[in-house]
C-alpha cells in the first residue's frame, strides 16, 4: 500500500488524463456505482460529463460527436445492462466505421466469478463488433490503455474500441509515478497513406483517358476530410460524382459536377467507375450494378474492403484525400484536351437527372392530405442553408429524404449508416448541436424511429440545445409494412407493424419544447420557420400518406 507521503492517483483519474490527452472535451455517459470515480477525474481534468436517459443514446451520440468533429467520441456506461444498452450504438459506429471509446464497468476482480452485481462476460460480446475490446488489469495501466484502445480506434478503417475496467480496478489509488499516462499526441502515428505511386499513376492515366467517367464519393471522403481534393479531382479532371453517406455535400447543390439522380444510368454507361470509400454491400447492390464492361476503381482505408463482393480493375488502399490529390497532380498537365470532350457526357447525364426530376415533380409539388412524404421532404430541402446538419433517422421516410434532400456544405448529412439503425436522431442531435452550437440542426424522424430514443428529447431541453425536428407520422412501421403486402398480401400487411396516432407535437411541449401539428402541406414551410424562430428544441408532427412508399423500400432486395 503506498504511504501517505506519496502522490497518488486513482484508476478513474487516470482515465480522464487520457481522455484528456486524446482531446476529448465531454463524455456522453448514464450513471452507475461501478463508473462514478471515471466522473470524479473528468470534473478534476475540465470534461463535460454529459448525462442521457438511456445508454443506447450515449454510445451514438459519442459516434455522432466523433463524425462532427474528426476526434473520437467516448460513452462511458455502467456494467451489465448498462454496457448491453450501449451495444447497438457500438455496433452502429462498426459497421459505420466511426471511431468512439465505449468504457463500460465490471465487478471486481475479488468478486471475479462469484456473481458480483451486472456481472457478465462484456469483453467476449462486444469483441466481433469493436476493433479492439479488453479489459484493465491493473489501475497504473488505466490510462495507457485507454490510450492503447484510442489506437487501434485508427487502425485501417476507423471503427470502435471497448474497455471494461473492474470497479476494485478503477477505484484503486496508485503512486502518480507507477502509472503510465501517454503524452498528447505521442502514442500515436500518422494513418494517413497516399497509396500505391504506381497504382495513383494508372488511375491518372485512366481518368485522363476515359470518355465516359464517373466517381461515387463516399463516407470516408468526409472522414478523411478530403472535401477539397475530391473537389478539385472532379473539377480539373471534368468528372461528374455522386456522392451517398456522409460523402454528402462534398459538392454543393447546383454544381456542375453534382449529380444525384442519375446514379444508376451513370453506372451502367460509364466507361471508367471510381468507387471513394464506400464497400460493395447492400446499398451498391454487392458491386452488382456497375457495367461488367467498365474499369471499375475502389479506393478504400481498408485493404480487406477492396474487392470485395465484386473483382475490380485496379485497388489502391490509402486515405482518400492524399490519393485523390495525387491522382489529380499526376493527371494534370497531360489533359490533352480529354476534359473539354466529356461535355456531351455530362450533358447526357444532366437530361437523364431531369427526367428522373419531372417524373417525381407532381409529387414534390402535391397538395393532396394526408401529406405526400415526397412533398414534406421537397419542403425540408428548400429549408435546409449552407449552415444545416441535416439528420435522418427512420426507415421509409428517410428513404424519400435519401433522393431529395442535398445538404449545401461536407459534413452537414448525418444518417446510421449501413446497420440501418433505427433511434440515431435524437442522440445525433445531442452530439452535433454540442460540437457545433453555431450549426443549425435540422432532423427528420420516422414515427417509429423516434420512440425507440426519443424519451432523450428531455436531455435536449435540459442542456438547451435548440433544433428543427420533423416527424414523418404514418402511424406505421411503413417500410416493414410494404414487405408484408408484397409477400403476403394486403389482408396481412398490418402485423406488427401498426402504431397509434401519436401526437410527437404534443410530446414535445410537455418536455418543454415547442410543437406543432401539421396536416396542410401548405403548413410544413411556415412550421418550419416558427420551429427555427423559437429558439427550443422543436417537434412538427407531420401527417404523411400511410400508402405511399419509397421507390428503394420497393426496390428492397429482401421483398422480391
Amino acid at each position: 500500500m503506498p504511504d501517505d507521503t506519496q502522490d497518488v492517483i486513482s484508476g478513474g483519474h487516470l482515465v480522464a488524463k487520457a481522455l484528456k490527452a486524446e482531446g476529448v472535451d465531454r463524455i456522453y455517459t448514464l450513471c452507475g456505482g461501478h463508473i462514478i470515480d471515471i466522473y470524479d477525474g473528468c470534473v478534476d481534468e475540465g470534461i463535460e460529463v454529459v448525462d442521457v436517459r438511456h445508454e443506447q443514446v450515449a454510445a451514438h451520440a459519442a459516434d455522432g460527436y466523433a463524425r462532427i468533429t474528426g476526434k473520437p467520441g467516448c460513452a462511458v456506461v455502467t456494467a451489465g445492462p448498462g454496457t448491453t444498452d450501449a451495444v447497438t450504438g457500438v455496433a452502429n459506429a462498426f459497421r459505420a466505421e466511426s471511431p468512439m471509446l465505449l468504457i463500460g464497468g465490471q465487478g471486481a476482480h475479488t468478486q471475479h466469478k462469484m456473481g458480483s452485481l451486472q456481472d457478465l462476460p462484456h469483453v467476449d460480446m462486444m469483441t466481433p463488433i469493436t476493433k479492439f475490446a479488453a479489459s484493465v488489469p491493473d489501475t497504473a495501466r488505466a490510462a495507457d490503455m485507454v490510450s492503447m484502445a484510442f489506437r487501434e480506434c485508427y487502425h485501417g478503417a476507423p471503427g470502435p474500441s471497448f474497455l471494461e475496467i473492474p470497479r476494485d480496478v478503477l477505484d484503486a489509488k496508485v503512486p502518480a509515478e507507477k502509472a503510465r499516462v501517454p503524452q498528447a499526441g505521442a502514442y500515436r502515428a500518422s494513418t494517413r497513406s497516399a497509396g500505391d505511386p504506381e497504382a495513383v499513376e494508372k488511375l491518372a492515366d485512366l481518368l485522363v483517358h476515359a470518355e465516359k467517367p464517373a466517381i461515387l464519393l463516399g463516407s470516408q471522403v468526409w472522414t478523411t476530410r478530403a472535401t477539397e481534393a475530391a473537389v478539385e479531382l472532379v473539377r480539373t479532371l471534368n468528372v461528374p460524382a455522386y456522392m451517398n453517406g456522409a460523402g454528402r455535400g462534398t459538392l454543393p447543390p447546383g454544381d456542375p459536377h453534382h449529380f444525384q439522380l442519375s446514379r444508376r444510368y451513370a453506372f451502367s454507361n460509364a466507361d471508367v467507375i471510381v468507387i471513394v470509400g464506400t464497400p460493395f454491400d447492400f446499398r451498391m447492390g454487392y458491386g452488382k450494378r456497375l457495367s461488367p464492361e467498365a474499369t471499375v476503381v475502389q479506393i478504400d482505408l481498408d485493404y480487406r474492403t477492396v474487392g470485395k463482393n465484386r473483382d475490380i480493375d485496379l485497388g489502391i488502399v490509402g486515405d482518400a484525400g492524399l490519393v485523390l490529390k495525387s491522382v489529380t497532380e499526376a493527371a494534370s498537365g497531360r489533359l490533352n484536351g480529354g476534359a473539354s470532350k466529356r461535355k456531351e457526357w455530362l450533358d447526357e447525364l444532366r437530361a437523364a437527372e431531369q427526367t428522373a426530376l419531372d417524373k417525381r415533380l407532381p409529387q414534390l409539388r402535391s397538395d393532396a392530405s394526408p401529406i405526400h412524404p415526397y412533398r414534406l421532404v421537397s419542403e425540408i430541402n428548400d429549408f435546409l442553408t449552407e449552415d444545416s446538419v441535416y439528420i435522418g433517422d427512420g426507415g421509409d421516410i428517410v428513404t424519400f429524404s435519401g433522393q431529395v434532400v442535398q445538404p449545401k456544405s461536407p459534413g452537414h448529412w448525418m444518417d446510421p449508416g449501413p446497420l440501418g439503425t433505427l433511434g440515431v436522431g435524437v442522440p445525433f442531435v445531442l452530439a452535433a448541436k454540442q460540437a457545433r452550437p453555431d450549426k443549425e440542426v435540422v432532423a427528420l424522424f420516422g414515427d417509429g424511429a423516434f420512440s425507440l430514443t426519443g424519451w432523450d428529447f428531455e436531455t435536449l431541453v435540459r442542456y438547451d440545445l435548440p433544433f428543427v425536428g420533423i416527424v414523418g407520422n404514418n402511424s406505421s412501421m411503413n417500410q416493414i409494412r410494404y414487405g408484408q403486402a408484397a409477400k403476403y398480401g394486403k389482408e396481412r400487411e398490418r402485423v406488427g407493424n401498426t402504431l397509434g396516432d401519436v401526437p410527437y407535437d404534443r410530446f414535445a411541449r410537455m418536455l418543454g419544447g415547442h410543437g406543432e401539428e401539421v396536416r396542410d402541406p401548405a403548413d410544413i414551410g411556415p412550421a418550419l420557420r416558427r420551429a427555427r424562430e423559437s429558439g427550443k428544441p422543436s417537434l412538427i408532427n407531420v401527417w404523411v400518406d400511410p400508402d405511399a412508399y419509397a421507390p428503394g423500400t420497393m426496390n428492397q432486395t429482401m421483398y422480391k
